[in-house]
């Protein structure tokens, strides 16, 4: 069956209407729009953020794009965010694109050649891009040009093609992972540290005034403590709160309500969530405090061994739960102390 356009009677006139992406009555809300799209709107990270402005206001007097940026810390803490605000603030469009999905020093030349003056170019996970890509990045940040290979072979030739001025503003998980020419082609680099509780309170509180959730006083903490120093992981915890409060038609939310809520996906009062416990349990009750190797340990609990080491370690270690040493993983008297349980023996022994 042939569909015309023109002669289309049997469609409702609605559905062929172009319609706002503005959210509608209760449309969910995405996490676009629990992003701040200015720096003064950005909760935490009060030495970053005043370095950024004057880096920032200078470029903007100067009426020049700012100097490359690279934004360095652990995963949920901002750096994406921080990208948009850097945009919205220059009032230029930004260029998102990533790391593992430059394949080619090809890849990276097309997006570069169609970058337009003053533009931004987000790169998530930098560290991660090919060598060639790097190389080519290299001149590109430096020189504002890449030289594009026509044809193969002896007959291959080298075309410089001019660059108009732009800002590239790399992110990064691993900083230590970035070749040394392409950080030092960074003009500004940013360190995000975690968050302490009080700014997590002031982030979803804010949040929470975006996603319609209504919370009594200490709600906002409960969850802050729980949330591991992260922002990503405050919001995420608060929908997860807002879900239960939809499913008890609770009009506002108590600190009860979010202890009762966020156990119901064990999550304790410190943050730890089940594989963090299992790790925790598996030291303390099966090894009797430990030292324990990584393989051991994670066949122990039943996940991959890269699982236990970058996801449930780095907290565990820096809150003081676990500590590494050269002959194994030991779990501290705080670590015993949060399961319930009192050491056999003096733990500052162990170390």
């Amino acid at each position: 069956m042939e569909y015309d356009a023109q002669t289309n009677t049997g469609a409702n006139e609605e559905s062929l209407r172009m319609v706002s992406a503005a959210p509608v009555g209760n449309e969910p809300v995405s996490d676009e729009e629990l992003r701040p799209h200015a720096l003064d709107g950005f909760i935490g990270q009060p030495l970053l953020k005043a370095q950024l402005q004057l880096f920032l206001d200078a470029a903007r007097k100067r009426d020049v794009p700012p100097d490359h940026i690279l934004l360095a810390g652990p995963p949920g803490l901002g750096k994406t965010t921080l990208a948009m605000i850097v945009a919205n603030e220059l009032g230029v469009p930004i260029r998102v694109t990533s790391g593992p999905a430059i394949q080619h020093a090809g890849d990276l030349a097309s997006i570069l050649s169609s970058l337009d003056s003053g533009e931004v170019l987000f790169i998530d996970e930098i560290h991660r891009l090919p060598r060639a890509a790097e190389e080519l990045l290299y001149i590109a940040m430096e020189d504002f040009r890449v030289d594009v290979m026509v044809g193969k072979g002896p007959g291959a030739t080298s075309i410089p093609l001019t660059l108009p001025r732009f800002t590239v503003i790399g992110a990064t998980t691993r900083e230590g992972m970035l070749p040394s020419p392409l950080r030092a082609r960074f003009g500004f680099t940013a360190h995000l540290d975690f968050y302490p509780h009080e700014e997590l309170e002031k982030l979803i509180e804010r949040s929470a005034g975006v996603l319609g959730v209504r919370l009594e006083n200490g709600s906002a903490y409960e969850m802050a403590v729980r949330s591991r120093g992260t922002p990503r992981i405050a919001n995420r915890l608060l929908r997860r709160v807002r879900d239960w409060a939809i499913v008890h038609d609770l009009d506002a939310v108590n600190p009860d309500d979010v202890k009762d809520a966020l156990s119901l996906y064990q999550i304790d009062a410190e943050g730890l969530d089940r594989l963090d416990i299992a790790v925790l349990n598996a030291v303390v009750r099966q090894f009797n405090g430990g030292p324990v190797g990584l393989n051991t340990l994670s066949a122990m609990v039943g996940e991959e061994s890269e699982t236990v080491e970058t996801v449930c370690e780095p907290y565990l270690v820096r809150e003081g739960f676990l500590v590494r040493t050269p002959k194994g993983r030991v779990a501290t008297e705080k670590a015993w102390s949060h399961l319930g349980l009192v050491p056999k023996e003096d733990v500052s022994k162990l170390f």
